[in-house]
Protein backbone atom coordinates (compact mmCIF):
# COMPACT_ATOMS: atom_id res chain seq x y z
CA UNK A 1 0.00 0.00 0.00
CA UNK A 2 0.73 3.43 -0.17
CA UNK A 3 1.38 5.77 3.01
CA UNK A 4 1.51 9.41 3.15
CA UNK A 5 3.34 11.58 5.39
CA UNK A 6 2.13 14.81 6.19
CA UNK A 7 3.87 17.59 8.44
CA UNK A 8 1.18 20.46 9.03
CA UNK A 9 2.08 23.48 10.82
CA UNK A 10 -0.86 24.40 13.03
CA UNK A 11 -1.82 27.24 14.82
CA UNK A 12 -2.43 26.54 18.29
CA UNK A 13 -6.30 26.48 19.60
CA UNK A 14 -7.46 27.50 15.52
CA UNK A 15 -9.35 24.16 15.10
CA UNK A 16 -10.79 24.96 12.43
CA UNK A 17 -7.94 25.96 10.32
CA UNK A 18 -6.24 22.85 11.50
CA UNK A 19 -8.54 20.59 10.60
CA UNK A 20 -9.52 22.00 7.42
CA UNK A 21 -5.27 21.88 7.27
CA UNK A 22 -5.85 17.87 7.67
CA UNK A 23 -8.35 17.32 5.54
CA UNK A 24 -7.05 18.99 2.50
CA UNK A 25 -4.29 17.11 2.87
CA UNK A 26 -5.87 14.07 3.43
CA UNK A 27 -7.45 14.51 0.31
CA UNK A 28 -4.29 14.96 -1.33
CA UNK A 29 -3.19 11.84 -0.53
CA UNK A 30 -6.34 10.04 -1.53
CA UNK A 31 -5.68 12.17 -5.13
CA UNK A 32 -2.14 10.36 -4.80
CA UNK A 33 -3.76 6.98 -4.62
CA UNK A 34 -2.57 6.72 -0.26
CA UNK A 35 -4.31 3.71 1.55
CA UNK A 36 -3.51 5.65 4.67
CA UNK A 37 -2.66 9.29 5.62
CA UNK A 38 -0.52 10.04 9.25
CA UNK A 39 -0.43 13.52 10.79
CA UNK A 40 1.53 14.83 13.41
CA UNK A 41 0.86 14.97 17.53
CA UNK A 42 -1.73 16.64 18.73
CA UNK A 43 -2.58 18.05 14.80
CA UNK A 44 -5.82 19.48 15.93
CA UNK A 45 -5.24 21.85 18.79
CA UNK A 46 -1.41 22.18 17.66
CA UNK A 47 1.41 21.85 20.05
CA UNK A 48 2.32 22.66 22.87
CA UNK A 49 -1.52 23.85 24.07
CA UNK A 50 -0.12 24.40 27.63
CA UNK A 51 -2.59 25.71 30.15
CA UNK A 52 -5.11 26.19 27.36
CA UNK A 53 -5.97 22.39 28.42
CA UNK A 54 -7.12 23.94 31.97
CA UNK A 55 -10.02 25.63 30.47
CA UNK A 56 -13.24 23.79 29.72
CA UNK A 57 -14.06 25.62 27.06
CA UNK A 58 -11.26 24.67 25.20
CA UNK A 59 -11.57 21.05 25.84
CA UNK A 60 -15.48 20.79 24.78
CA UNK A 61 -14.42 23.19 21.38
CA UNK A 62 -11.65 20.62 20.79
CA UNK A 63 -13.69 17.79 21.16
CA UNK A 64 -16.32 18.75 18.58
CA UNK A 65 -13.58 20.29 16.28
CA UNK A 66 -12.56 16.28 16.69
CA UNK A 67 -15.97 14.76 15.72
CA UNK A 68 -16.61 17.16 12.61
CA UNK A 69 -13.49 16.26 11.24
CA UNK A 70 -13.52 12.66 11.48
CA UNK A 71 -17.32 13.10 9.80
CA UNK A 72 -15.74 14.93 7.03
CA UNK A 73 -12.35 13.15 6.48
CA UNK A 74 -12.14 11.13 2.80
CA UNK A 75 -12.57 7.03 3.07
CA UNK A 76 -8.81 6.00 3.77
CA UNK A 77 -7.90 5.76 6.90
CA UNK A 78 -6.27 8.95 8.71
CA UNK A 79 -3.77 8.60 11.63
CA UNK A 80 -3.94 12.38 13.40
CA UNK A 81 -3.17 13.42 17.06
CA UNK A 82 -5.24 15.05 19.56
CA UNK A 83 -6.29 14.87 23.00
CA UNK A 84 -8.97 13.11 24.79
CA UNK A 85 -10.59 13.09 28.13
CA UNK A 86 -10.01 10.36 30.61
CA UNK A 87 -12.96 9.25 32.28
CA UNK A 88 -10.80 7.29 35.14
CA UNK A 89 -11.82 8.54 38.63
CA UNK A 90 -8.03 9.18 39.42
CA UNK A 91 -5.30 10.96 37.53
CA UNK A 92 -5.19 13.77 35.01
CA UNK A 93 -8.07 14.46 32.99
CA UNK A 94 -6.90 14.30 29.49
CA UNK A 95 -4.64 11.92 27.30
CA UNK A 96 -2.05 12.58 24.62
CA UNK A 97 -3.69 10.22 22.04
CA UNK A 98 -3.45 9.38 17.95
CA UNK A 99 -6.58 8.55 16.00
CA UNK A 100 -6.93 6.22 13.50
CA UNK A 101 -10.24 7.17 11.62
CA UNK A 102 -11.86 5.82 8.63
CA UNK A 103 -15.78 6.37 7.36
CA UNK A 104 -16.95 8.61 9.78
CA UNK A 105 -15.63 5.87 13.01
CA UNK A 106 -12.35 5.87 15.02
CA UNK A 107 -11.03 2.57 13.97
CA UNK A 108 -7.76 2.53 16.53
CA UNK A 109 -6.82 4.75 19.42
CA UNK A 110 -3.38 4.85 20.64
CA UNK A 111 -2.47 7.07 24.27
CA UNK A 112 0.50 8.56 24.66
CA UNK A 113 2.74 6.85 27.58
CA UNK A 114 5.65 8.62 28.17
CA UNK A 115 5.06 12.08 29.11
CA UNK A 116 8.25 14.72 29.27
CA UNK A 117 9.04 17.00 31.87
CA UNK A 118 12.38 18.30 31.00
CA UNK A 119 13.40 21.39 29.62
CA UNK A 120 10.88 22.91 27.29
CA UNK A 121 8.25 19.97 28.06
CA UNK A 122 5.95 19.68 30.90
CA UNK A 123 3.32 17.24 29.49
CA UNK A 124 2.62 15.04 33.46
CA UNK A 125 0.91 19.07 34.45
CA UNK A 126 -1.74 18.19 31.99
CA UNK A 127 -1.83 14.17 31.12
CA UNK A 128 -2.49 10.60 32.40
CA UNK A 129 0.21 8.30 30.50
CA UNK A 130 -1.64 5.74 28.13
CA UNK A 131 -1.45 1.83 28.70
CA UNK A 132 -0.06 -0.37 25.83
CA UNK A 133 -2.36 -0.19 22.77
CA UNK A 134 -3.18 -3.30 20.54
CA UNK A 135 -1.63 -3.01 16.71
CA UNK A 136 -4.04 -1.27 14.46
CA UNK A 137 -4.12 -3.58 10.78
CA UNK A 138 -4.04 -1.68 7.41
CA UNK A 139 -2.77 -3.14 3.93
CA UNK A 140 -1.94 -6.92 5.10
CA UNK A 141 0.67 -4.68 7.72
CA UNK A 142 0.37 -4.76 11.24
CA UNK A 143 1.16 -1.67 13.02
CA UNK A 144 2.60 -0.13 15.95
CA UNK A 145 1.74 3.41 17.00
CA UNK A 146 3.45 5.20 18.99
CA UNK A 147 3.81 9.07 20.32
CA UNK A 148 6.94 10.86 20.16
CA UNK A 149 8.06 10.71 23.56
CA UNK A 150 7.45 6.98 23.62
CA UNK A 151 10.65 6.28 21.48
CA UNK A 152 12.76 8.67 23.12
CA UNK A 153 14.12 6.01 26.07
CA UNK A 154 16.43 5.48 23.90
CA UNK A 155 18.33 8.86 24.40
CA UNK A 156 16.55 9.70 28.13
CA UNK A 157 18.09 7.17 30.47
CA UNK A 158 15.25 8.07 33.48
CA UNK A 159 12.56 6.39 31.60
CA UNK A 160 11.78 2.87 33.04
CA UNK A 161 9.12 1.98 30.48
CA UNK A 162 9.51 0.81 26.53
CA UNK A 163 6.52 1.21 24.08
CA UNK A 164 7.96 -0.58 21.67
CA UNK A 165 9.14 -3.43 23.59
CA UNK A 166 5.71 -3.53 24.88
CA UNK A 167 4.07 -3.55 20.71
CA UNK A 168 6.62 -6.30 19.74
CA UNK A 169 5.87 -8.91 23.07
CA UNK A 170 2.35 -7.83 22.48
CA UNK A 171 2.81 -9.19 18.97
CA UNK A 172 4.61 -12.10 19.57
CA UNK A 173 1.93 -13.28 22.55
CA UNK A 174 -0.63 -12.84 20.11
CA UNK A 175 1.60 -14.99 17.44
CA UNK A 176 1.05 -12.01 15.20
CA UNK A 177 4.02 -10.22 13.36
CA UNK A 178 5.06 -6.06 13.84
CA UNK A 179 5.51 -5.03 10.34
CA UNK A 180 5.73 -1.50 10.74
CA UNK A 181 5.86 0.65 13.35
CA UNK A 182 4.54 4.59 13.30
CA UNK A 183 5.78 7.58 15.67
CA UNK A 184 3.95 10.68 15.16
CA UNK A 185 5.55 13.76 16.86
CA UNK A 186 5.91 17.36 17.55
CA UNK A 187 9.59 17.48 18.05
CA UNK A 188 10.98 20.55 18.07
CA UNK A 189 14.24 21.38 16.69
CA UNK A 190 17.60 22.38 18.12
CA UNK A 191 21.20 22.26 17.30
CA UNK A 192 22.35 18.51 17.04
CA UNK A 193 18.62 17.20 17.37
CA UNK A 194 19.20 15.84 13.85
CA UNK A 195 21.91 13.52 15.21
CA UNK A 196 20.48 12.60 18.07
CA UNK A 197 16.76 11.45 16.72
CA UNK A 198 18.88 9.47 13.78
CA UNK A 199 20.27 7.79 16.44
CA UNK A 200 17.19 6.88 18.14
CA UNK A 201 15.73 5.80 15.04
CA UNK A 202 18.46 3.55 13.98
CA UNK A 203 18.88 1.66 16.99
CA UNK A 204 15.35 0.91 16.91
CA UNK A 205 15.55 -0.55 13.51
CA UNK A 206 18.44 -2.40 14.00
CA UNK A 207 16.53 -3.86 17.27
CA UNK A 208 14.02 -4.94 15.51
CA UNK A 209 14.79 -5.40 11.73
CA UNK A 210 11.68 -3.27 10.54
CA UNK A 211 10.16 -0.57 9.32
CA UNK A 212 10.03 2.96 11.02
CA UNK A 213 8.02 5.77 9.95
CA UNK A 214 8.21 8.88 11.32
CA UNK A 215 5.98 12.23 10.95
CA UNK A 216 6.50 15.65 12.71
CA UNK A 217 4.86 18.98 12.97
CA UNK A 218 6.74 21.73 11.59
CA UNK A 219 6.60 25.17 12.43
CA UNK A 220 7.15 28.14 14.67
CA UNK A 221 5.24 27.91 17.93
CA UNK A 222 6.50 31.13 20.55
CA UNK A 223 9.85 29.56 20.79
CA UNK A 224 9.85 26.83 19.85
CA UNK A 225 10.73 25.69 16.30
CA UNK A 226 9.50 22.22 14.88
CA UNK A 227 11.41 21.11 11.84
CA UNK A 228 9.20 18.40 10.51
CA UNK A 229 11.86 16.45 7.85
CA UNK A 230 9.73 13.28 8.55
CA UNK A 231 10.65 10.14 7.46
CA UNK A 232 10.42 6.59 6.75
CA UNK A 233 13.16 4.16 7.32
CA UNK A 234 13.11 0.06 5.73
CA UNK A 235 13.61 -2.70 7.83
CA UNK A 236 17.58 -2.30 7.21
CA UNK A 237 17.52 1.31 8.71
CA UNK A 238 18.10 2.90 5.15
CA UNK A 239 16.23 6.16 4.68
CA UNK A 240 13.74 5.37 1.99
CA UNK A 241 11.98 9.10 2.50
CA UNK A 242 12.32 12.11 3.75
CA UNK A 243 9.85 15.81 3.87
CA UNK A 244 11.63 19.03 3.54
CA UNK A 245 13.07 20.77 6.45
CA UNK A 246 11.16 24.03 8.05
CA UNK A 247 8.01 23.67 5.20
CA UNK A 248 5.04 22.06 5.12
CA UNK A 249 5.12 19.01 2.99
CA UNK A 250 3.34 15.18 2.03
CA UNK A 251 5.89 12.13 1.33
CA UNK A 252 4.52 8.99 -0.12
CA UNK A 253 6.03 5.66 0.89
CA UNK A 254 5.39 2.28 -1.01
CA UNK A 255 5.37 -0.07 1.41
CA UNK A 256 5.49 -2.99 -1.50
CA UNK A 257 8.91 -1.56 -2.65
CA UNK A 258 9.55 -0.25 0.75
CA UNK A 259 10.66 3.02 -1.21
CA UNK A 260 9.61 6.86 -1.11
CA UNK A 261 10.68 10.48 -1.80
CA UNK A 262 13.80 12.37 -0.94
CA UNK A 263 12.82 15.98 -0.21
CA UNK A 264 15.67 17.17 1.51
CA UNK A 265 19.07 16.61 2.14
CA UNK A 266 19.90 14.33 5.32
CA UNK A 267 23.42 15.97 5.32
CA UNK A 268 22.36 19.59 5.57
CA UNK A 269 24.96 21.98 7.41
CA UNK A 270 24.02 22.69 10.70
CA UNK A 271 24.29 26.28 9.91
CA UNK A 272 22.07 26.27 7.28
CA UNK A 273 18.93 24.48 9.46
CA UNK A 274 19.65 27.53 12.46
CA UNK A 275 19.27 29.58 9.44
CA UNK A 276 16.06 28.10 8.17
CA UNK A 277 14.91 27.67 11.76
CA UNK A 278 15.07 31.10 12.47
CA UNK A 279 13.58 32.46 9.35
CA UNK A 280 10.60 30.13 9.79
CA UNK A 281 10.52 31.57 13.25
CA UNK A 282 10.31 35.25 12.76
CA UNK A 283 7.35 34.63 9.71
CA UNK A 284 5.52 32.46 12.06
CA UNK A 285 5.84 34.45 15.17
CA UNK A 286 5.20 37.79 13.59
CA UNK A 287 2.45 36.77 11.03
CA UNK A 288 0.89 34.33 13.95
CA UNK A 289 0.42 37.17 16.48
CA UNK A 290 -1.37 39.21 13.48
CA UNK A 291 1.37 41.55 12.39
CA UNK A 292 3.02 41.04 8.79
CA UNK A 293 5.70 43.92 9.34
CA UNK A 294 8.90 44.92 11.42
CA UNK A 295 11.00 47.06 12.99
CA UNK A 296 14.56 46.97 14.10
CA UNK A 297 17.55 49.25 14.99
CA UNK A 298 20.51 48.64 12.77
CA UNK A 299 23.65 49.81 14.50
CA UNK A 300 26.06 48.82 12.05
CA UNK A 301 26.97 45.92 14.12
CA UNK A 302 27.05 42.47 13.11
CA UNK A 303 23.77 41.35 15.71
CA UNK A 304 21.54 43.85 13.99
CA UNK A 305 22.88 43.26 10.53
CA UNK A 306 22.35 39.51 11.22
CA UNK A 307 17.96 40.35 12.12
CA UNK A 308 17.44 42.03 9.80
CA UNK A 309 18.61 39.55 7.03
CA UNK A 310 16.86 36.80 8.67
CA UNK A 311 13.68 39.47 9.10
CA UNK A 312 13.59 39.92 5.30
CA UNK A 313 14.24 36.37 4.47
CA UNK A 314 10.72 35.69 6.44
CA UNK A 315 9.10 38.69 5.68
CA UNK A 316 10.06 40.78 2.50
CA UNK A 317 12.03 43.33 1.90
CA UNK A 318 8.90 45.56 1.97
CA UNK A 319 7.98 44.62 5.34
CA UNK A 320 11.28 45.71 7.54
CA UNK A 321 11.78 48.73 8.41
CA UNK A 322 15.69 49.27 9.69
CA UNK A 323 16.32 52.68 11.68
CA UNK A 324 19.73 53.91 12.59
CA UNK A 325 19.83 56.15 15.85
CA UNK A 326 23.00 57.25 16.34
CA UNK A 327 24.48 58.85 19.43
CA UNK A 328 27.37 61.21 20.10
CA UNK A 329 29.34 58.25 20.33
CA UNK A 330 28.35 56.56 16.99
CA UNK A 331 31.12 56.89 14.50
CA UNK A 332 30.35 58.09 10.76
CA UNK A 333 31.40 54.63 9.61
CA UNK A 334 29.13 52.52 11.44
CA UNK A 335 26.25 54.87 10.31
CA UNK A 336 27.48 54.04 6.39
CA UNK A 337 27.37 50.06 7.19
CA UNK A 338 23.50 50.45 8.38
CA UNK A 339 22.80 52.36 5.23
CA UNK A 340 24.44 49.82 2.77
CA UNK A 341 23.15 46.82 5.00
CA UNK A 342 20.13 48.07 4.44
CA UNK A 343 20.95 48.55 0.75
CA UNK A 344 22.07 45.18 0.81
CA UNK A 345 18.71 43.51 2.03
CA UNK A 346 16.71 45.80 0.38
CA UNK A 347 14.47 47.01 3.36
CA UNK A 348 13.34 50.38 4.10
CA UNK A 349 15.88 52.62 6.00
CA UNK A 350 15.37 55.96 8.14
CA UNK A 351 17.52 57.99 10.18
CA UNK A 352 16.48 58.96 13.37
CA UNK A 353 19.27 61.38 15.55
CA UNK A 354 19.14 60.67 19.33
CA UNK A 355 22.03 63.36 20.42
CA UNK A 356 19.57 66.06 21.59
CA UNK A 357 17.17 63.20 23.39
CA UNK A 358 20.21 62.42 25.03
CA UNK A 359 21.45 66.31 25.89
CA UNK A 360 17.90 66.73 27.08
CA UNK A 361 18.79 63.73 29.29
CA UNK A 362 21.64 65.08 30.78
CA UNK A 363 20.65 68.50 31.85
CA UNK A 364 17.41 66.91 33.35
CA UNK A 365 19.35 65.04 35.77
CA UNK A 366 22.73 67.16 35.49
CA UNK A 367 21.85 68.61 39.03
CA UNK A 368 21.12 65.06 40.70
CA UNK A 369 24.07 63.89 39.10
CA UNK A 370 26.63 66.76 39.65
CA UNK A 371 30.45 65.48 41.00
CA UNK A 372 29.65 61.91 39.62
CA UNK A 373 31.79 60.42 36.67
CA UNK A 374 29.83 59.12 33.31
CA UNK A 375 28.96 55.23 33.81
CA UNK A 376 27.48 52.82 32.40
CA UNK A 377 24.07 55.20 33.44
CA UNK A 378 24.81 57.11 30.63
CA UNK A 379 25.16 54.20 28.77
CA UNK A 380 22.10 52.75 29.43
CA UNK A 381 20.30 56.46 28.71
CA UNK A 382 21.04 56.20 25.05
CA UNK A 383 20.18 52.76 25.12
CA UNK A 384 16.64 53.53 26.52
CA UNK A 385 16.38 56.30 24.48
CA UNK A 386 16.57 53.97 21.16
CA UNK A 387 14.37 51.88 22.63
CA UNK A 388 11.54 54.10 23.53
CA UNK A 389 11.59 55.54 19.94
CA UNK A 390 11.67 52.30 18.42
CA UNK A 391 8.21 51.15 20.46
CA UNK A 392 6.87 54.41 19.14
CA UNK A 393 7.55 53.43 15.58
CA UNK A 394 6.24 49.52 16.42
CA UNK A 395 3.08 51.19 17.82
CA UNK A 396 2.35 54.07 15.14
CA UNK A 397 2.75 51.80 12.25
CA UNK A 398 1.86 48.44 13.55
CA UNK A 399 5.08 46.75 13.28
CA UNK A 400 6.24 44.21 15.57
CA UNK A 401 9.78 45.37 16.81
CA UNK A 402 12.14 42.84 16.44
CA UNK A 403 15.67 43.03 18.94
CA UNK A 404 19.06 42.08 18.19
CA UNK A 405 21.13 40.97 21.35
CA UNK A 406 22.61 37.70 20.85
CA UNK A 407 22.89 34.80 23.64
CA UNK A 408 26.55 35.49 24.38
CA UNK A 409 25.27 39.23 25.56
CA UNK A 410 21.97 37.95 27.48
CA UNK A 411 24.02 35.66 29.19
CA UNK A 412 26.60 38.02 30.80
CA UNK A 413 23.95 40.94 30.98
CA UNK A 414 26.14 42.75 28.35
CA UNK A 415 22.49 44.55 27.50
CA UNK A 416 20.17 47.01 28.78
CA UNK A 417 16.81 46.37 30.67
CA UNK A 418 14.26 48.81 28.78
CA UNK A 419 16.67 49.58 26.20
CA UNK A 420 18.06 47.42 23.86
CA UNK A 421 15.84 44.23 24.86
CA UNK A 422 12.85 46.21 24.64
CA UNK A 423 10.32 44.69 21.83
CA UNK A 424 8.22 41.87 20.47
CA UNK A 425 10.73 39.18 19.68
CA UNK A 426 14.35 38.18 20.57
CA UNK A 427 14.98 37.12 16.92
CA UNK A 428 18.65 35.98 17.97
CA UNK A 429 19.20 35.65 21.91
CA UNK A 430 19.45 32.22 21.54
CA UNK A 431 22.41 32.22 19.04
CA UNK A 432 26.15 32.82 20.12
CA UNK A 433 28.13 35.51 19.03
CA UNK A 434 30.42 32.77 17.13
CA UNK A 435 27.08 31.23 15.60
CA UNK A 436 25.65 35.01 14.56
CA UNK A 437 29.22 35.58 12.42
CA UNK A 438 29.16 31.93 10.98
CA UNK A 439 25.13 32.87 10.11
CA UNK A 440 26.36 36.07 8.51
CA UNK A 441 28.91 34.47 6.46
CA UNK A 442 26.26 31.58 5.00
CA UNK A 443 23.92 34.47 4.10
CA UNK A 444 26.59 36.04 2.07
CA UNK A 445 27.73 33.35 0.46
CA UNK A 446 24.78 34.15 -2.23
CA UNK A 447 26.08 37.65 -1.99
CA UNK A 448 27.33 40.41 0.02
CA UNK A 449 23.88 41.22 1.96
CA UNK A 450 26.20 41.93 4.94
CA UNK A 451 29.17 44.54 4.08
CA UNK A 452 32.36 42.79 4.90
CA UNK A 453 33.01 46.12 6.76
CA UNK A 454 30.67 44.68 9.24
CA UNK A 455 31.67 41.14 9.57
CA UNK A 456 35.38 42.68 9.83
CA UNK A 457 35.41 45.55 12.62
CA UNK A 458 35.63 44.61 16.27
CA UNK A 459 32.47 44.77 18.43
CA UNK A 460 31.41 47.82 19.78
CA UNK A 461 28.33 49.00 21.39
CA UNK A 462 29.41 52.38 20.52
CA UNK A 463 27.93 54.16 24.06
CA UNK A 464 30.87 55.80 25.12
CA UNK A 465 34.44 56.88 23.53
CA UNK A 466 36.58 54.23 21.79
CA UNK A 467 34.12 51.23 23.33
CA UNK A 468 34.92 47.90 22.33
CA UNK A 469 33.27 44.77 23.76
CA UNK A 470 36.45 42.78 24.67
CA UNK A 471 36.98 46.33 27.10
CA UNK A 472 34.69 44.56 29.24
CA UNK A 473 34.29 40.94 28.49
CA UNK A 474 36.43 37.74 27.45
CA UNK A 475 36.85 37.27 23.29
CA UNK A 476 33.86 35.65 22.06
CA UNK A 477 35.78 32.51 20.82
CA UNK A 478 36.88 32.14 24.58
CA UNK A 479 33.52 33.40 26.09
CA UNK A 480 30.90 31.26 23.94
CA UNK A 481 32.75 28.17 24.95
CA UNK A 482 32.31 28.48 28.05
CA UNK A 483 28.71 29.54 27.97
CA UNK A 484 28.37 26.13 26.17
CA UNK A 485 29.86 24.04 29.05
CA UNK A 486 28.45 25.90 31.68
CA UNK A 487 24.56 26.45 30.00
CA UNK A 488 24.32 23.06 27.89
CA UNK A 489 26.26 20.75 29.13
CA UNK A 490 25.87 21.30 32.35
CA UNK A 491 29.29 21.81 33.45
CA UNK A 492 30.00 23.35 37.26
CA UNK A 493 32.31 26.01 37.89
CA UNK A 494 35.33 23.44 38.71
CA UNK A 495 35.16 20.90 35.94
CA UNK A 496 35.57 23.66 33.27
CA UNK A 497 38.32 25.08 35.25
CA UNK A 498 39.75 21.54 34.89
CA UNK A 499 39.56 21.85 31.22
CA UNK A 500 42.40 24.68 31.12
CA UNK A 501 40.17 27.40 31.14
CA UNK A 502 41.32 30.59 33.69
CA UNK A 503 39.34 30.19 36.93
CA UNK A 504 39.49 33.80 37.05
CA UNK A 505 37.95 34.47 34.12
CA UNK A 506 35.33 31.55 35.19
CA UNK A 507 34.29 32.68 37.80
CA UNK A 508 33.52 36.14 36.73
CA UNK A 509 31.42 35.20 33.50
CA UNK A 510 29.04 32.49 35.89
CA UNK A 511 29.06 35.47 38.40
CA UNK A 512 27.51 37.22 35.50
CA UNK A 513 25.15 34.69 34.34
CA UNK A 514 23.73 34.48 38.22
CA UNK A 515 23.01 38.32 38.70
CA UNK A 516 21.44 38.49 35.29
CA UNK A 517 18.67 35.95 35.38
CA UNK A 518 16.37 39.19 36.55
CA UNK A 519 16.83 40.57 33.01
CA UNK A 520 16.43 38.01 31.29
CA UNK A 521 12.97 37.16 32.52
CA UNK A 522 11.90 40.27 31.22
CA UNK A 523 13.15 40.38 28.09
CA UNK A 524 11.28 39.03 24.81
CA UNK A 525 10.43 35.67 23.89
CA UNK A 526 13.48 34.11 21.75
CA UNK A 527 13.78 31.39 19.10
CA UNK A 528 14.83 28.38 20.34
CA UNK A 529 17.87 26.79 18.65
CA UNK A 530 20.58 25.68 21.15
CA UNK A 531 19.68 22.67 23.42
CA UNK A 532 19.26 24.96 26.84
CA UNK A 533 18.09 28.61 25.69
CA UNK A 534 17.11 31.21 28.12
CA UNK A 535 13.24 31.19 28.58
CA UNK A 536 10.63 28.61 28.76
CA UNK A 537 12.73 25.43 29.33
CA UNK A 538 15.19 27.28 31.71
CA UNK A 539 13.56 27.37 35.71
CA UNK A 540 16.23 29.25 37.90
CA UNK A 541 15.49 32.02 40.46
CA UNK A 542 16.29 35.30 40.11
CA UNK A 543 17.46 35.29 43.83
CA UNK A 544 19.68 32.51 44.59
CA UNK A 545 23.50 32.55 45.78
CA UNK A 546 24.71 29.44 44.63
CA UNK A 547 28.19 29.79 42.62
CA UNK A 548 29.06 26.73 42.08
Amino acid sequence: MKIALVQVNPIIGDFRYNCEKITRFAQKAVTAGCDLAVFPELAVSGYPPLDLLERRSFIDDHEAAVKKLIEELPPIPVMFGCFERCEEPAGKPLYNSVFVARGGTIVHKTRKQLLPEYDVFDENRYFEPGSPSDLFSCGGLNIGVTVCEDIWHYAVDEYHSRPVADLHAQALKKGRSLDLLINVSASPYHRGKTQVRQSIFSTLTAQYGIPFFYVNQVGGQDSLLFDGVSLALDGSGKTIARAAHFEEDMVVVDTEQWSGELRSNGETEEVELVHDALVMGIHDYVTKSGFSQAVLGLSGGIDSALTAALAVRALGAENVLGIALPSPYSSKESLEDAEALARGCGCRFEIVPIADLFEGYRKSLGQLFAGREEDVTEQNIQARIRGNLLMALSNKFNHLLLTTGNKSEMAVGYCTLYGDMSGGLAVISDVPKQLVYDLARFINRSGDVIPSTILEKPPSAELKPDQRDEDDLPPYELLDQILELYLEEGCGKAEIVRRGFDPVVVDDIVRRIRINEYKRKQAPMGLKVTSKAFGFGRRLPNVQNYRG
